[in-house]
């Protein structure tokens, strides 16, 4: 099934946090990589996500989704580890998720993206992660990114969004602002003064350092060099 985005909202409520296969939405965009500039993650399985080395813990496990197959985790110790870290020498960015949070303790730190410092260096904390905060049956996102001279949160517990069906999350910076959206809505934005970070690594389903799992499923990520604006989250 071909990868789409965004979510026709109505029909997707429909189908219920169950995850069970559907056909294509009308009107959706492919997901497509067309520039060197831009990558694609998409967790249709537990090794090699993007073609990169993968490392499984805990025992998260495939299922069907509306978009086709998608990693789901347990929130107790589910967790992949990818051997990359895409946005890094990224001047100006946008980082996208396609994810259903199925609820599950409150503090989640689902997808993360770390600089990794030199060997004879103390570590990095320079980072991006996605989290979401979790209130009963619904969340709220909270975009992040820290680096030397730059250190912001973007969360907004006013912004509550139900449990238990997929979403589109964006973080973006565009040489000035930083900026959060769901669903293609900006939910806030802040100036940031924002260097490129390094090479580094990902986790996705907790923190890096293994702390604060996720309980949902995880379908698509894409990453790309540019501030692209909500009309082209979708698109090359």
């Amino acid at each position: 099934m071909p990868d789409v985005l965004p979510l026709d909202r109505r029909r997707l409520m429909a189908l219920g946090a169950s995850g069970a296969a559907a056909a294509i939405l009308p009107g959706c965009a492919t997901m497509t990589a067309a520039s060197p500039r831009q990558s694609i993650w998409t967790f249709d399985r537990l090794t090699d996500i993007g073609g990169i080395e993968t490392r499984v813990e805990g025992a998260p496990s495939l299922i069907d989704s509306p978009f086709g197959r998608a990693v789901q985790f347990d929130g107790v110790d589910d967790a992949l580890f990818i051997n990359q870290h895409p946005l890094a020498g990224a001047e100006t960015f946008t980082f996208e998720a396609l994810f259903r949070p199925d609820g599950g303790a409150f503090e989640q730190r689902w997808f993360h993206l770390a600089e990794e410092a030199p060997a004879d260096q103390p570590p990095s904390q320079t980072r991006f992660l996605f989290e979401i905060r979790v209130v009963q049956d619904r969340w709220y996102l909270d975009a992040f990114t820290r680096g030397p001279g730059y250190n912001h949160t973007l969360i907004f517990p006013e912004r509550l969004h139900p449990c238990g069906q997929w979403f589109h999350v964006a973080q973006t910076f565009d040489s000035v602002l930083y900026r959060a959206y769901v669903d293609g809505v900006l939910q806030g934005e802040h100036p940031v003064p924002f260097t490129p970070q390094g090479p580094g690594r990902a986790s996705v389903g907790c923190r890096i350092n293994r702390v604060n799992y996720f309980k949902g499923a995880v379908r698509q990520a894409r990453f790309t060099h540019a501030a692209l604006p909500p009309e082209r989250f979708t698109r090359g």
